[in-house]
């Protein structure tokens, strides 16, 4: 029996020769050819003004918090559900993040949530549009203006989703992406900043190069005037990320072709799966269910059966602050009564009917069995 991953990258020879060019040729003068073809591609295919290639999201969050000026003593706003890379970068800059609920449909922060733990330290909000669902920007944004604070995107999850017209990760003061190979396209490893402001995106830029300045009438060779970061793209794996923006419709359309196969398949199980609302596109990089808080359900019961048939599913996000170095908030209801029935399924682009029919009989047995 076959073993069916979670995800995996998709690739053809269209990478294998931007690839090769990039070995060949991209170094001396031609060391940025890439880069800068990715980082204009993105930002087009975003609707943003402005892109910058990192290593990774993680990478992406640092530099775009600490660009918005996040430091000791500053308070971010984070929602329970999401991986810890979005809150790592908060720690890294002495900030505190301040856990709040999501939203019991979109598992996504919660505007109310967000607007009650405002307090006069609050320098950012972290909105993830978690598994491609899509955060509700436009209250989220209503509340930065209000009380003045900055709105980061995560969008690691969010490529090829849609709020309203709008790309995820370009409607607040920056967004953040990852090419990480089990995402929607791949560099193997990578990520995204995007954003509208040129001046906060000097300011990260400079950050990214050891705190070079380039506008600095004082700046030479080895000297600058503060110390930065190296979360730099190598212009390779920015040769892939160009070869795999170039299929991203057909990337996300398979993405979406995926979710609704399990969710007609599965159409009669007691299954709360990843919303699009009207007006919006979910890329759907993970087909996620919850199971009907009223059902009886075991979900290291459901891994065992599907590990049985060689079939890899992951579990829903853990509140962020039950883990052990964060100090448990129960209060917020929806994200610890959610976490525990949530399972994602498999979806890279290569997966056949079969596969898919696989995995949603081996659910089928599980709840009827």
């Amino acid at each position: 029996m076959t073993n069916i991953p979670i995800n995996k990258p998709y690739a053809d020879s269209g990478e294998e020769a931007l690839v090769l060019d990039a070995v060949k040729t991209g170094h001396g003068e031609h060391r940025n050819k890439y880069l800068d073809r990715f980082e204009q591609e993105f930002a087009s295919f975003t609707g943003a003004a402005l892109a910058h290639c990192t290593s990774s999201c993680t990478g992406a969050i640092h530099l775009a918090l600490a660009a918005m000026g996040v430091g000791p003593g500053d308070e971010v706003i984070v929602p329970e559900i999401t991986w810890i890379a979005s809150v790592e970068p908060v720690l890294y800059l002495g900030a505190k993040p301040i856990f709040v609920d999501v939203l019991p449909d979109s598992w996504c922060i919660d505007p109310k949530s967000v607007e009650q733990a405002i307090s006069p330290k609050t320098k950012a909000i972290i909105a993830v549009h978690v598994y491609g669902n899509l955060c509700d920007m436009e209250t989220l944004l209503q509340i930065a203006e209000k009380h003045h604070i900055s709105i980061l995107e995560d969008a690691a999850e969010g490529i090829g989703s849609y709020r309203k017209g709008k790309h995820a990760g370009s409607m607040g003061t920056a967004g953040t992406f990852s090419f990480h190979g089990t995402k929607t396209i791949s560099t193997g490893e990578g990520g995204m900043v995007i954003a509208s402001d040129p001046e906060f995106m000097h300011k990260l830029r400079v950050l990214n190069d050891h705190g070079r300045d380039p506008k600095d009438p004082e700046a030479k060779m080895y000297w600058m005037r503060q110390y930065g970061f190296k979360y730099r793209m190598s212009n390779t794996q920015a040769a892939l990320g160009v070869a795999q923006l170039s299929k991203i419709s057909e990337l996300v359309q398979k993405k979406r072709d995926i979710f609704l196969s399990y969710q007609q398949e599965l159409n009669n199980l007691p299954l709360h799966w990843n919303p699009e609302e009207e007006g919006d596109q979910n890329g759907y990089w993970l087909p996620t269910f919850v199971v009907d808080s009223q059902h009886s359900f075991n979900r290291e019961q459901l891994f065992q059966a599907m590990n049985a048939n060689n079939i890899e599913a992951r579990p829903f996000f853990y509140p962020l602050s039950s883990l052990p170095m964060f100090q448990s908030r129960p209060e917020n209801k929806v994200a610890y009564g959610i976490f525990d029935r949530g399972v994602n399924l498999p979806s890279f682009h290569e997966i056949s009917p079969n596969e898919i029919d696989r995995v949603c009989q081996t659910i089928r047995n599980f709840f009827h069995g």
